[in-house]
């Protein structure tokens, strides 16, 4: 059995831990705040708006948790370590928004049945106070969201609060000036539909690695027709390919040898393969058992 991997991480989990953290208390704040004032004002965008920014808190803190919990190291009981906690998390944090979507859009048709007076001076305040904390908030994740998947979930929480309190402070100037106090529940609403827009895409994609599905971005057919080309392969079959964090892309197959080659023969080819496969197909974790005459399905994909 032959097994290598590629290591090449960019590790910054301790920047990351600290912009979390500042993310965290920045929200604590935004959400008091505007629970405060969405009792003293009667706006239900802003009780909804700081329903959403609590379960960002709860969603930052998950994340945190999950990055801490990522720099663990394997160990017999636990061999992949916790590399998954980041797309646990990313998952429980995208459900989550669709959770607080529905909750909201509840509310609003309620609140859209029933219009009340809105105080608008507090509503606008609080909305503004909110958009820079969580715009600050925004750039401080906006880097690592682009290739981390639990860092992203906690970017989108972010990013749709800010999105959020931009439709507040509008609704607060409308109810203000025009008196228009349907409004509010109209942009609560629109909030709601907005977070499921954008939680149902990290949603199934984190839901793929967890169910250990083919990284879209590798197509199986090209892998085992470039591998055949190696020679004395004859056949590769039972493939395995899965995402096991955002760094690490396994696979693992059985391969079929033209002729009873000797082993250190087979560790020239392994090297040959994961080269390949690496450069090529972006994995960087290969398993490989070899095989010569062996009586077995030469499925590509054999169900186990």
């Amino acid at each position: 059995m032959g097994h290598h991997h590629h290591h090449h991480s960019h590790d910054h989990s301790d920047l990351k831990g600290r912009n979390l953290l500042i993310s965290i208390f920045l929200n604590i704040g935004i959400t008091v705040a505007q629970v405060i004032g969405g009792l003293l004002s009667g706006s239900l965008a802003l009780l909804s708006d700081a329903l959403h920014n609590f379960s960002d808190v709860l969603s930052l803190i998950i994340s945190f948790v999950a990055q801490r919990l990522g720099k663990k190291q394997a160990c017999r009981k636990k061999t992949f370590g916790y590399k998954r906690a980041e797309i646990l998390a990313a998952f429980v944090n995208a459900a989550t928004l669709v959770v607080v979507a529905i909750i909201l859009m509840k509310e609003a048709v309620e609140r859209l049945l029933d219009p009340q007076q809105i105080e608008s001076n507090l509503v606008i305040w609080l909305a503004l106070i909110a958009i820079m904390f969580n715009g600050f908030s925004v750039l401080l994740l906006k880097k690592d969201s682009d290739h981390n998947m639990n860092m992203k979930s906690a970017y989108l929480h972010l990013l749709t609060d800010m999105m959020a309190s931009v439709a507040v402070l509008v609704g607060g100037i409308l109810m203000k000036y025009f008196e228009i106090y349907w409004v509010d529940a109209v942009l609560t609403m629109i909030i709601g539909i907005y977070l499921i827009y954008m939680g149902y895409d990290l949603l199934k994609e984190s839901t793929k690695v967890l169910m250990l599905f083919t990284p879209k971005s590798v197509v199986i057919q090209d892998i085992v027709e470039s591998i055949c080309t190696i020679d004395p392969v004859k056949n590769v079959h039972h493939v395995h390919i899965w995402q096991l964090n955002e760094e690490e892309v396994h696979m693992e197959a059985h391969i079929d040898f033209k002729e009873d080659i000797r082993l250190s023969e087979f560790d020239e080819i392994l090297e040959k393969i994961e080269e390949h496969v690496y450069h090529k197909h972006g994995i960087n974790h290969v398993n490989i058992q070899p095989e010569f005459d062996k009586c077995d399905s030469k499925s590509i994909i054999v169900q186990d």
